[in-house]
């Protein structure tokens, strides 16, 4: 289906209850503007080549348009001698789009890093993570306070396959991600963790959706937010387990940190489960700072704005404990630390 053909999507949708699809195009919803290829470039270890699989629903209206925005796609192979893939995405321009897909047929981490001064940026990645590999992907959004960002991610994973993902996001003024993995066969591993920070009137939405479509599956996702000022955080996530999908094992749990009395967040787990032998599980959790916390710090000589900022990078760190690979861990905690720290300095 076109673009053109499709009508705006209700907000009876969870899916785009929070950040109606209006407030995240770049224009009028009927048009499809000129776009500027995202600019990507990659490390040693793997290469770019132009030319992906089209992995779109022909019912999703953000990847069609995404599709329809900019045709140009690049996919990245790795070769297996590099244990570690840095990939930078910079994106320029009134709207940019790029679109990525990873061919993981060997045991590697891909870090990428997302920044750039555009007013509205769309991004579509896919992957295939294929049998018997060991693969971690990070993302860090870095983008300019005042840009957009559209973010759409289609994983599959394969039999006996272990898969991490992780996302850190602190750029952008309105960002909507929309994430989706699936099984695609038993004994596969998929481990999710998401930290987000707001700041200023800052709105980040992150609709997560995990398919066990095959049986002997497991999967877990953390998202951790820290809400200050007057941003809005909000987390969905669908947790799917096919009827015939016994002997699964899978949770997820939402975590948020209110730092300002005007700011938000909202967590919206969601399961369902048509298997009899599994075990699913769910919960969510928001607080202010805790002040029994606030006051050991500060009694051992922290500025209230020090401490409070402490308190912030360990929530956050938190996020990511889930995760065992090495490299991705000390990749998301350092990236989150320069950020924090020149928060604090501002």
């Amino acid at each position: 289906m076109k673009y053109a053909k499709m009508a705006v999507p209700s907000r009876a949708d969870h899916l785009w209850r929070y950040t109606p699809w209006p407030r995240i195009h770049p224009s009028s919803v009927e048009l499809v503007p000129e776009a500027t290829p995202t600019r990507w470039s990659v490390s040693e270890g793997g290469s770019l080549e132009d030319g992906a699989p089209r992995l779109i629903s022909e019912e999703e209206i953000a990847r069609i348009f995404l599709s329809e925005l900019g045709r140009d796609a690049v996919t990245l192979t790795v070769d297996g001698t590099q244990p570690v893939v840095h990939i930078q995405a910079v994106a320029s321009g009134h709207v940019s789009v790029g679109h990525l897909h990873i061919e993981a047929q060997h045991d590697v981490t891909v870090l990428i890093h997302l920044s750039g001064e555009a007013d509205w940026c769309g991004l579509h990645m896919t992957g295939a993570i294929r049998s018997n590999t060991r693969v971690s992907v990070g993302f860090v959004n870095e983008l300019s306070k005042n840009g957009k960002l559209l973010r759409c991610d289609d994983w599959t994973v394969e039999r006996d396959a272990t898969f991490e993902h992780a996302s850190l996001s602190v750029g952008g003024f309105r960002c909507k991600n929309d994430l989706r993995t699936r099984f695609n066969g038993p004994g596969a591993t998929f481990k999710q963790a998401i930290s987000v920070h707001g700041k200023e009137q800052r709105h980040i939405d992150h609709h997560v959706e995990i398919h066990h479509d095959v049986g002997h599956t497991n999967s877990s996702l953390t998202i951790h937010a820290a809400c200050d000022d007057a941003s809005h955080s909000v987390s969905t996530g669908l947790l799917t387990i096919a009827q015939t999908s016994n002997h699964c094992d899978a949770g997820q749990v939402f975590k948020n940190l209110l730092l300002s009395e005007k700011a938000r967040a909202e967590a919206i787990p969601e399961l369902e489960v048509l298997a009899d032998e599994v075990a699913a599980a769910h919960g969510a959790a928001s607080s202010p700072v805790d002040l029994d916390q606030l006051h050991y710090l500060m009694s051992r000589g922290l500025a209230p704005d020090e401490a409070t900022s402490l308190i912030v990078e360990g929530f956050m760190h938190d996020g990511f404990s889930s995760l065992s690979s090495p490299a991705l861990i000390h990749e998301m905690r350092t990236r989150l630390t320069v950020h924090l720290e020149c928060e604090l300095k501002r």
